[in-house]
């Protein structure tokens, strides 16, 4: 058995594969038919113009399915492994309504472009990259709180060290944009797609972008810090039928049916 099929590990390997898929296709894309720079253009720029916002739209709703995915079986392992722990248990939960909204971001993102509604794709960001972020932060300290019982301290280094790249981006990328859009260096800038590097701006403009591609980096590699979790969780659903068949039967067949249960596996 390879190492990605042991458990659930598939999950957070599809959900990192298939973003930075996105992410690479929607590149190439723009790249070859010329609607971006190919040094460091912004993510959402190479999502911007047809066909490249149709790709990028649709793989990045699929990621954000992923990510809910993923999240949401992180969520079940955390709370059986600790039931009885109040800390841990309220933490989780608030891990999980964290990275569902995160996910819900990257929804936004994926349908609402920068260059035509660009408000509401900066909050589709915030929520993705702030409120994800804050998500990695709980799970980090979860991981802290169930070492060295359940978690080696190896993985919650990891997971710290892995917080703190995308906190840096962050930061770096706020600066540089919050200096980018000032209006020092123009109006405009925001449908702004090609850049000439003799332009005043475009240091900040480089700056902004690396942070950015960064910043996803950092997020896709704290799931990968869950594929050895993962392969040491199963999931599987139990299907009850109550009868032998699906029509309605009188009140008074509904005890000796009772009888008649069918359980599976899948």
């Amino acid at each position: 058995m390879w190492w990605f099929q042991q458990g659930l590990s598939v999950l957070p390997v599809a959900l990192v594969v298939w973003s930075a898929a996105s992410f690479a296709f929607s590149y190439i894309t723009a790249i070859v038919l010329h609607h971006v720079d190919p040094l460091v253009p912004y993510i959402s720029d190479t999502g911007t113009i047809p066909p490249e916002r149709c790709l990028f739209g649709i793989m990045l709703n699929i990621s954000a399915f992923l990510g809910m995915a993923t999240m949401y079986v992180r969520y079940k392992q955390v709370y059986a492994l600790n039931p009885d722990k109040f800390r841990i248990v309220k933490l989780n939960k608030i891990g999980l309504t964290l990275g569902l909204m995160s996910c819900f971001g990257l929804c936004i993102i994926a349908n609402f472009q920068k260059s035509i509604l660009y408000y509401i794709h900066v909050v589709g960001a915030c929520l993705t990259f702030g409120v994800g972020a804050v998500y990695m932060l709980v799970q980090t300290v979860l991981s802290y709180l169930m070492q060295p019982e359940v978690h080696s301290k190896d993985i919650f280094w990891i997971r710290l060290t892995v917080l703190l790249w995308c906190c840096s981006s962050i930061v770096s990328m706020f600066v540089s944009s919050v200096v980018l859009y000032s209006g020092l260096y123009g109006t405009n800038l925001v449908q702004k797609l090609h850049w000439d590097p003799q332009e005043k701006g475009y240091t900040a403009h480089i700056i902004s972008t690396v942070s950015e591609w960064s910043l996803a980096f950092s997020f896709l590699s704290f799931f990968l810090t869950y594929i050895r979790d993962f392969q040491k969780i199963s999931l599987r659903a139990v299907a009850s039928v109550h009868g032998q068949t699906l029509y309605n039967t009188p009140q008074s067949f509904a005890t000796d049916e009772q009888t008649l249960l069918v359980a599976g596996s899948i």
